[in-house]
């Protein structure tokens, strides 16, 4: 008998079960464990296909109406910052100084990143829309492109939520 158990997993002198086969020099599964991973694999098969039969997708999450509604242009300032400007008025809504609001940035960069490479139109508008729900989206209107704002966190989410406010008179915090 080993010390650490026999090949039935009994105990052995030091009282531990062993998964170990010394004879193959391989280690066992217990089978319990694979039946367990079995039945996660396969409920995930059945939930996939159950979910495509159906039609449902998650583009009937984002069926919520918009609620609150801005155009934006987004601009290099003369001093490195951003203007952010309603499309529709040209007026200027805010300027984000220099190396400040990292979030809008990195977001607006992979946006432009995208038209390029599609070599799209970059004077098409941004659309910011709080629904009705409470998500608050950005969509490329050159693109398609939707970005659920509400997944990067309160703060990140709250960059863009000033925007909104800034435009309706709704002092921020």
């Amino acid at each position: 008998q080993h010390l650490h158990g026999d090949r039935n997993g009994r105990p052995g002198a030091l009282g531990k079960p062993t998964l170990s086969d010394p004879a193959s020099g391989t280690e066992q599964v217990p089978r319990k464990v694979l039946y367990a991973v079995a039945a996660l694999i396969g409920f995930s098969l059945i939930a996939v296909t159950a979910a495509r039969l159906s039609g449902w997708s998650t583009s009937q999450v984002a069926a919520s109406p918009a609620v609150q509604v801005l155009d934006l242009r987004f601009e290099d300032g003369p001093n490195g910052g951003v203007v952010v400007q309603d499309a529709r008025t040209a007026q200027r809504i805010a300027e984000l100084p220099p190396a400040s609001n990292g979030f809008v940035r990195g977001v607006l960069r992979s946006m432009a990143r995208e038209r390029r490479a599609n070599r799209m139109d970059g004077d098409q508008p941004f659309r910011l829309a709080r629904h009705a729900d409470g998500r608050l989206t950005l969509e490329d209107l050159a693109t398609g492109r939707v970005i659920e704002l509400n997944s990067f966190g309160p703060t990140n989410e709250g960059a863009f939520a000033a925007l909104l406010e800034q435009r309706s008179g709704v002092a921020t915090p």
